[in-house]
């Protein structure tokens, strides 16, 4: 790691960044998923609990494990919501600082999206570094949000990581628990997979000896689709999604990020009340990264489902009848452009376990940018 940092300067040593995914798988150095699990057992024994308070009502509390917390206030009838998340800098171009600023803020609100929240009474924003179009991007993604930055905390740090805290408070019915999953549901993802695969491939453009490695398989124009589209996704709000669990009954619901689909799908599956397992049978991939995958001896986890996301797509659990309608109405333009899904796995009975079958199908998802140079620093649609 290096010793020093200077604030004053956007770029960063790309060889070092790139070393580090490599050794990381693009982990961002999070903690391992079973370490991480076995260091909050003693902050809370039940990951779900109730509450009898408020003239006997049953409140449901949510704690230590899953995307937020839900926890019920002093004052009738209602629950905080609340969560905090972080990322590091993906991408060393000054020019995306904009961008990055939108996918911080994002990646935060996400985890209230996972819960069917749609409103944000506010945020806090958490910086390692001070960039003003970072701040702004930010700022732009909370007001497209419906919500407000009203302070947070600012620190200079090696590694530049960006985040914040999202809060709200909420009536019983504007939020779904994440344990109602029932056999015969539906697994629905709503954003393509390796995000973090494009976004490391474009980096290896200036760099020969890894872009030799893969120039047989992806043309040069391909990366930069890749890599735009990968920008748009992760600066693209849940929101819709969110909305939509409520209207077609969704049983619950997860976000994918730094563990990879397969990872967030075994945390989730343990939580569930009823006693079943998902199974993953397809998995929808930005353009021609399953072949960059393949030729990288898959060091990116793609068949296993292990590449770490950043401001990823939600993963709802919803009713088999529902499930198509769900598709075809989040691509509704009166939602704005960019809004997919895709049935990629189905819940059975079992003993709540996860898995992605030996040779999933992959969905190559066509890069919905325009050809022509996406301004960067301008937000994505929603």
């Amino acid at each position: 790691m290096r010793e020093s940092f200077n604030p004053e300067s956007y770029e960063l040593d790309k060889s070092f960044r790139l070393t580090r995914f490599t050794e990381l798988k693009g982990t961002g150095c999070k903690v391992p998923q079973d370490v991480l699990q076995k260091l909050l057992e003693s902050l809370q024994e039940n990951h779900f609990q109730e509450d009898e308070q408020f003239l006997g009502a049953v409140m449901p509390r949510l704690g230590i494990g899953m995307d937020t917390c839900v926890i019920p206030l002093r004052h009738g009838g209602l629950s905080l919501v609340q969560t905090t998340d972080y990322i590091y800098l993906i991408v060393d171009d000054p020019y995306m600082m904009g961008r990055i600023g939108r996918i911080a803020c994002a990646n935060v609100l996400s985890d209230l999206y996972t819960m069917g929240v749609t409103e944000c009474d506010n945020m806090l924003m958490l910086l390692g570094v001070m960039m003003p179009l970072i701040i702004e991007g930010f700022k732009d993604a909370a007001e497209e949000a419906g919500t407000s930055v009203t302070g947070g905390q600012t620190v200079l740090n090696p590694w530049i990581v960006l985040g914040g805290v999202a809060t709200t408070v909420c009536q019983p019915n504007e939020f779904i628990m994440p344990d109602n999953a029932v056999p015969g549901d539906v697994l629905v993802l709503t954003k393509p997979l390796r995000t973090q695969v494009a976004v490391a491939v474009h980096q290896w453009l200036d760099i020969p000896e890894k872009w030799n490695k893969i120039k047989l398989v992806v043309t040069q124009e391909d990366v930069e689709l890749a890599y735009q589209e990968a920008m748009m996704n992760m600066a693209r709000l849940n929101k819709t999604a969110a909305g939509l669990m409520h209207t077609f009954n969704a049983h619950r619901a997860t976000d994918i990020t730094g563990f990879g689909i397969w990872g967030h799908v075994q945390n989730l599956v343990k939580q569930q009340r009823n006693e079943v397992s998902f199974v993953i049978h397809n998995l929808p991939v930005l353009a021609k990264m399953a072949a960059v995958s393949k030729a990288c001896g898959n060091m990116f986890g793609l068949m296993h489902g292990t590449c770490p996301e950043t401001s990823g797509g939600l993963l709802i659990c919803l009713p088999r009848e529902q499930a198509a309608r769900f598709c075809a109405e989040i691509k509704s333009p009166k939602y704005g452009e960019g809004h997919q899904a895709w049935i990629i796995g189905i819940v059975d009975k079992d003993n709540r376990t996860a898995r992605i079958i030996d040779k999933p199908q992959i969905i190559e998802v066509a890069p919905q940018v325009a050809t022509q140079k996406v301004n960067p620093t301008l937000g994505a649609t929603s």
